[in-house]
């Protein structure tokens, strides 16, 4: 069937889910005039927020609790979340009898008019597109944020024209289930590649291959933006026949010497020297580095990757420099939250593997020193397992760390064992009971993180509902002092 037809088409969605991009697809397909058939394994009560958000779209039928093979074999279309294993049993029959499996990114990347800036890696994708398209937006008048921010990219097609300018958040999922559209964007940021989601991934490699779709399918006059500071990426320049840009927050005099090795279309992007932003070999000044509000090594490499794509577009300096001290952040990345009795509380929901929780800690430790040698932070960590190494999790949280709060989970004893024994660890069974259990292990200039390292699924929703139940216990916590 025709993705611009989908008029009377039997269309099962598969994956309401609790993120707003299942909801997305089920609106674009009303409007579409098609006949849908939506199905979660969730229960009703479960999916309470996402069926409100439908109440007003009449005529669907939903199958909740379950999955009817006859609902994947009988219908012109199944659209999956990206949530979904590609090897699901349902998908099979799909496929089966030649019936099209397509995701919101595929049909996105067909019925979109304007050229797409794309973005992704394991951590720094969310907070980088954003930032982009903060600072596009200094400079042109339309600018549109979309894909792996809990909405359909679907729901934006109506705003795009050709002239828009679209900067498009891409997780793995997201990529492999597009893959069969042989496209990738015209830009293309990777901004590193870590160990994650190996629970879905039979190999890191095979994990590694779906984040080299951003560029996999680029030609030859696109662009493509690399981390020189990550190692994976560097090696990666090497079988790319795009135009590549470095961005790098480090080691600027090696990465000078080094491009032409790396790949003959490489060129210099922006980086830090000296407190100050530069851009490309003929060392433009930019910005001074204190324009960022970000705090973290990890977010001077994002703004660097936002910068680099800007100058690309022409964005002028003065602009970049405001857009920089405007940005403030995104929910659920070392988001300061309160101080209460001197104590400081920091949300970093969104750090759902090692490296993230990693990268969290060595932040903290540098913003806020401690103090005679005297460990400062409380963590709350752990969660649900996603098959990775908490080796060098354990060594951070022993090295920072003056107690360790444990959400329940099926990753929290891998962490557990590889934490040095002086180290005092509490169990919780809730998140208002692991932030009460934190403040009663504090001290006036201590430091509260929530920054688990795990994925969220167990005790909460989704990560954005562990973080705003972090939220709300800090809330009370403060009314009660």
């Amino acid at each position: 069937m025709e993705l611009k037809d989908f008029k009377d088409k039997r269309v099962t969605v598969m994956g309401i889910g609790l993120h707003g991009g299942g909801v997305g697809v089920i609106k674009f397909l009303a409007e579409q005039g098609a006949k849908i058939l939506a199905t979660d394994l969730r229960q009703k009560e479960e999916l309470q927020s996402s069926l409100d958000a439908l109440k007003d779209i009449k005529n669907i039928e939903y199958v909740l609790g379950e999955h009817r093979l006859k609902d994947f074999i009988a219908v012109d279309m199944v659209i999956k979340n990206p949530g979904v294993p590609a090897d699901s049993k349902y998908l099979a029959a799909t496929r089966e009898k030649n019936i099209p499996i397509e995701s919101d990114i595929g049909i996105f990347l067909e019925l979109c008019p304007a050229p797409i800036i794309g973005v992704t890696g394991t951590k720094g994708k969310s907070t980088t597109a954003a930032l982009l398209a903060h600072v596009l937006s200094r400079h042109y008048p339309q600018v549109i944020l979309a894909g792996n921010i809990r909405q359909s990219v679907l729901e934006k097609i109506p705003e795009i024209t050709k002239d828009t300018i679209v900067v498009l958040e891409l997780s793995s999922w997201q990529l492999a289930d597009a893959k069969n559209h042989k496209k990738s964007p015209h830009v293309a940021v990777l901004t590193n590649i870590k160990q994650d989601h190996l629970n879905r991934y039979s190999s890191f490699q095979d994990y590694v291959e779906d984040k080299k779709l951003i560029y996999k399918f680029q030609k030859d006059k696109d662009y493509l933006f690399l981390n020189y500071n990550d190692d994976l990426s560097r090696e990666l320049a090497k079988e790319i026949t795009s135009r590549i840009y470095f961005y790098s927050a480090q080691g600027t005099e090696l990465l000078h010497a080094e491009l032409p090795s790396l790949n003959q279309k490489a060129r210099l992007g922006a980086y830090a020297k000296d407190k100050n932003i530069y851009y490309g070999a003929s060392q433009e000044l930019i910005a001074p580095v204190r324009n960022i509000k970000l705090i973290g090594q990890h977010n001077l490499s994002n703004a660097l990757a936002a910068v680099s794509v800007a100058d690309l577009y022409n964005v002028p300096p003065d602009k970049i420099k405001v857009a920089l001290r405007e940005f403030k952040g995104l929910e659920g990345r070392l988001q300061f939250i309160d101080k209460i009795k001197g104590v400081k509380y920091i949300n970093d929901t969104t750090a759902t593997a090692p490296d993230a929780a990693i990268a969290a800690i060595e932040t903290i430790n540098q913003e806020y020193p401690q103090k005679d040698k005297q460990k400062h932070l409380v963590l709350i960590a752990g969660g649900a397992d996603k098959n990775l190494d908490f080796i060098e999790l354990g060594k951070a949280i022993s090295n920072h760390a003056k107690a360790v709060i444990f959400l329940s989970g099926t990753a929290t004893a891998k962490i557990a064992k590889e934490i040095d024994p002086g180290i005092k660890v509490v169990k919780a069974k809730s998140m208002a009971q692991a932030v009460s259990l934190a403040s009663g292990l504090t001290e006036t200039e201590d430091i509260v993180l929530l920054s688990p390292g795990c994925a969220s699924f167990g005790l909460f929703q989704h990560e954005f509902d562990r973080g705003k139940q972090f939220n709300e216990a800090v809330a009370s916590l403060k009314l009660k002092m």
